[in-house]
């Protein structure tokens, strides 16, 4: 009898118990460090991606999966007349999405390819939601229309605490970027729309912790919170900051924190920590 199942990438911030949970398929991406290829969840983790960056000779370059990658999962998972929503990384970011659906019009499964339009656990968060409605029988279509919920009721913010990266990966030009480390710039992004935007730019972590502040403080008098991430590349002291405040007011909730994955670490560098919420 087939069924509805759910591909992501390797970006979203699922947990290894959430995949085994709802059976999801998960397509690596990968990163090249030093010549060496490293896949996602294959033959890198998380946790040991940030030392390995630190010691590059360069900036590691990120790859989207291959096509065939998509075919192949696409073709065993429709075996048994089932088909496939993919859920991917926003476009504006990767060509991920666009790899699923060239691999979609190379498989005789029926898949639907679907642009999360954003990244991380915020993905995670839009995939849980999917799986819960596949779960109780819904269609596609359904499981669509709880995505778009999700995402219209998540907010994604993102500190980036040293520009280099972001730097060498050609985001930021190199003037601008030895002017903002010189005097000590840190920058606040957010995800919406499918874009990242600068929304704060400061000097020093004061500047952050009044921006962190003040979103702390629209999470707590805003809508009731549903769940909360925190990933980070060896943002330790922010995470646990972030974590003490948000307890002071969320004390029962669970909160996923991770370090992120190789291919959003890589360009946003040491120290970057993001918080990513949803609301009802």
């Amino acid at each position: 009898m087939g069924k509805i199942k759910i591909v992501c990438d390797s970006s979203a911030g699922l947990t290894e118990e959430e995949i085994k949970k709802y059976d999801i398929t998960v397509i690596p991406l990968t990163v090249m460090i030093n010549g060496t290829v490293y896949v996602e969840r294959e033959t890198i983790t998380n946790d040991q991606f940030p030392e390995l960056m630190k010691n590059a000779k360069s900036l590691p370059k990120t790859s989207q999966p291959p096509i065939g990658r998509f075919v192949d999962a696409f073709n065993k998972l429709g075996e048994d007349g089932s088909e496939v929503l993919c859920v991917d990384m926003m476009e504006s970011i990767s060509g991920t999405v666009h790899a699923a659906e060239q691999a979609a019009g190379m498989t005789k499964t029926k898949v639907t390819v679907y642009d999360s339009q954003t990244t991380d656990r915020g993905m995670a968060f839009q995939i849980i939601e999917a799986a819960k409605v596949i779960e109780k029988g819904g269609s596609v279509e359904d499981a669509i229309e709880r995505m778009k919920y999700v995402l219209a009721h998540s907010k994604l913010y993102l500190a980036i605490d040293n520009l280099d990266n972001l730097v060498a990966g050609g985001r930021v030009s190199k003037f601008a970027g030895a002017l903002s480390n010189l005097l000590n710039i840190k920058v606040m992004l957010q995800v919406y729309d499918g874009q990242i935007h600068i929304i704060m730019k400061g000097r020093g972590k004061k500047a952050l912790h009044k921006e962190w502040d003040q979103i702390l403080n629209e999470m707590k008098n805003g809508p009731k919170v549903m769940s909360v991430g925190i990933s980070h590349v060896e943002g330790d002291s922010e995470v646990n900051r972030l974590l003490t405040k948000i307890k002071e007011f969320e004390p029962n909730l669970d909160i996923v924190v991770r370090e992120t994955v190789p291919i959003i670490a890589t360009h946003t560098g040491l120290g970057a920590c993001c918080l990513l919420y949803y609301t009802e």
